[in-house]
Parts: C-alpha cells; sequence; structure tokens
C-alpha cells in the first residue's frame, strides 16, 4: 500500500555538508552527528546510514530509545551519546552495550555507579556542568563533591567528555550570556585539572557555536540543523557571509523534499465557498486540485489559505482551510492537471523551488519544529 506522501533524502547533499563542516572544525575535532527529534525529521536509519559512508562515527540522541535505534542500525560500531533522557531501569542495558550517557545530576551519577560495580562493566559517561543554559548540569558549588564521587569511584566509570550547552549561541543578543558560558567552563575544567580528574574530550559547541565561537570547538562538536543543510538562523548565515567563499556564498545543502500526488481535481464556480466553513469564496470559476496531506501529516492549519504548492513547475496557492488528511490547491492556470500527478511540498520542480524557510514563515514555525514534527509513518527514502 502507497502512502499520501514520501519524503527524499539526499545523500549527494549530505556529504558536501559533511564535508563543509570537517572543514570549518579542523582535523584535531571530532565531529558528532546529532540524531534526535527522528534525525531532525529526517529518519533516525536514513542518516546513520548515509552518515557511516561519510566517515561519522559518533551520534548524539537526546534520549535512550533513540539511541537503542542508532546501535541497531550502526554497521560500523559507531560510538552514541545520549545528552538527556533516560530511565535508570535502561542503564544495565546501556552500559552493557557501551552506550556513553550524560550525567548532570548526584542521582543519575550514583545509579550508573551501582550498575558498573554490578556488571563488572565501566559505565561510559560524560558530565555535564551548568554554565548559564539552566536546564541541566552541576552547579559551581557542587564541584567538590562530585569531584569526590568521581575520584572514589573511577575504577567503575569511564569518563567520557566533560561538556555544557550554550543559551542561544545562533543569537548576537545573546553574545554576552555565551561569552560567559564559555569563560566558566573553562572554570571548570581548570578545576578539574587541578584535581587530577581526566576526561577524553571536552565538548560544548552545538551548530551554531561551532560556526560563531571558534573557541569553542574544543575536542568535539555536536553538530545537528547545518548537517542537515540548514543555517540555524538567518543571523548566524549574515554573520558568516562575508567569510564564506565568493564561489560558494551557501555551502550548506538541504537533503528533504516532501511529496506527494495529485488525488482528484474539481470544476468550482464562481462564488462557491471551498472546503470547511466559508474561508474561501472562489472569485472566479476554477479548477482546484485536491491533495491528500492535512495537517494530520505535520502541514500545519495555519498555512489555511497561506500555504503553496508545486505543480507542473508552478507555484499553486492553498485554497480554504486545511483539514486534517488533505488541502485544495488552485491549478486554475494550470494545463493538463490530472490525478497522480507530482505535487511538492517542500523541494524544488523545474527551476521553482518551495524552501524550509518560506514553508516555515508562513506556518509561523522554525525550521526545528517544522522538520521534527513531521510525523515518522511517512516513508523516508534516501536518493542520490
Amino acid at each position: 500500500m502507497k502512502h499520501t506522501s514520501y519524503i527524499e533524502i539526499s545523500k549527494s547533499a549530505y556529504t558536501k555538508n559533511i564535508e563543509f563542516l570537517r572543514k570549518e572544525i579542523g582535523p584535531k575535532t571530532a565531529l558528532s552527528v546529532v540524531v534526535k527529534g527522528n534525525a531532525y525529521g529526517h529518519g533516525i536509519e536514513n542518516i546513520v546510514q548515509i552518515a557511516e559512508e561519510n566517515g561519522v562515527r559518533h551520534f548524539s540522541t537526546f534520549s535512550a530509545d533513540e539511541a537503542l535505534r542508532v546501535c541497531n542500525v550502526s554497521k560500523h560500531h559507531s560510538e552514541v551519546m545520549i545528552m538527556g533522557m533516560l530511565h535508570h531501569d535502561d542503564l544495565e542495558e546501556l552500559v552493557r552495550k557501551g552506550i556513553n550517557f550524560y550525567v548532570f545530576e548526584f542521582a543519575r551519577l550514583e545509579a550508573a555507579i551501582a550498575v558498573a560495580k554490578k556488571l563488572g562493566i565501566k559505565a561510559k559517561v560524560h558530565v555535564e556542568v551548568e554554565t548559564g543554559f539552566h536546564r541541566t548540569g552541576f552547579e559551581w558549588e557542587d564541584r567538590e563533591w562530585l569531584a569526590k564521587l568521581l575520584q572514589d569511584n573511577l575504577e567503575f566509570l569511564e569518563l567520557k567528555g566533560l561538556c555544557t550547552h550554550y543559551a542561544g549561541a545562533e543569537s548576537i543578543s545573546n553574545y554576552v550570556r555565551v561569552r560567559k558560558q564559555i569563560k566558566l567552563f573553562k572554570k571548570f575544567k581548570a578545576w578539574f585539572d587541578d584535581q587530577d580528574i581526566d576526561f577524553e574530550k571536552c565538548h560544548t559547541a552545538c551548530s551554531a557555536a561551532t560556526l560563531l565561537y571558534p573557541d569553542t570547538k574544543m575536542d568535539m562538536v555536536r553538530i545537528g540543523i547545518a548537517s542537515y543543510g540548514f543555517w540555524p538562523t538567518q543571523e548566524t548565515y549574515m554573520y558568516r557571509f562575508q567569510s564564506l567563499p565568493a564561489n560558494n556564498k551557501n555551502p550548506l545543502r538541504r537533503l528533504i523534499s516532501w511529496k506527494s500526488t495529485i488525488m482528484n481535481t474539481k470544476a468550482v464556480k464562481m462564488g462557491d465557498f471551498i472546503g470547511y466553513g466559508s474561508s474561501y469564496m472562489a472569485p472566479r470559476d476554477m479548477t482546484i486540485a485536491l491533495v491528500p496531506v492535512g495537517y494530520g501529516h505535520g502541514y500545519s492549519r495555519m498555512l489555511s489559505n497561506q500555504g503553496k504548492v508545486l505543480i507542473g513547475g508552478m507555484i499553486v496557492p492553498v485554497v480554504g482551510t486545511v483539514t486534517m488528511n488533505s488541502v485544495a490547491v488552485d491549478v486554475t492556470d494550470l494545463e493538463k492537471v490530472q490525478q497522480g500527478d507530482e505535487v511538492v511540498i517542500i523541494g524544488s520542480q523545474g527551476d521553482k523551488e518551495i524552501t524550509i524557510a518560506s514553508f516555515g514563515e508562513s506556518s509561523q514555525q522554525v525550521n526545528y519544529e517544522l522538520l521534527t514534527r513531521l510525523p515518522q509513518d511517512i516513508p523516508r527514502w534516501v536518493v542520490e
């Protein structure tokens, strides 16, 4: 059975993005690809496959279930790191599988030590410190007890990393706050050094920090949105614009295209209302095409009378209210439109394109939200 729409993931675009990012970080800094949120809507299984083909051997997830998906598809025994949620009941399996995970509170660290003692296998932990994001991380005031706990249990712990997360590195309005965070992280690092506590890697940089704050790259960077071909914000791109080569002012390539087909067409008389309610009255005799994608598939209801799609190489508008399973579009001015014709919701057709950015602006969603809200049951196919 075919689905009502499908998503294509471009392997060649991903390769270009990884090449650009490796040049940005240099040969001494490791690259961890962030695949949380179903790999930003692209599909964990797809991205792990093409990332490993491009030499990536480290992946960051938010939760334990995502980490297991990476392990199940990895062909190169890549390292996997959980940055957020796990249940203490998960720890035995995580430690047995050698999955890395953040510790940012004493309860999790103590539980990890207990499991490692029980199994006789070292827990691979990354110690997250609080530098100003104020969500997770050990406070500066915790450092002495934290250091004692680590030193007393080194036979049960593999200290894979010391890390933190920045509070909005993608915006210049957060510049002072981010600089304070960098300073405090370095203070933490120096203090641990004085206690002879060594971590395999220091890592703090997300996509935005990597692109805007060179001193945050350290031993490893955690790259999410940029690996999928998007600048974290327009502001980030503007800041970097002058430093990009003249022959390649936008080195990041979008991977994702979202496509469907026309379900049916219908003639509508001038003055008739289209779809639910009275939000759209036909201003002329019209032909509409029904596309079997609606808010149940991640096409926001806010795109009612606002959205656009590509059919026959032309941009055509959504008319009427977006329903759970379909949208109507105005194809009056197109020739030879028929059932089964390709509809591009996001992506290119001929020389026209509907970008994620333009799609997001119409629905008041940021790139991150729009991508990660694409339902996981929409088929995703890797293409060249």
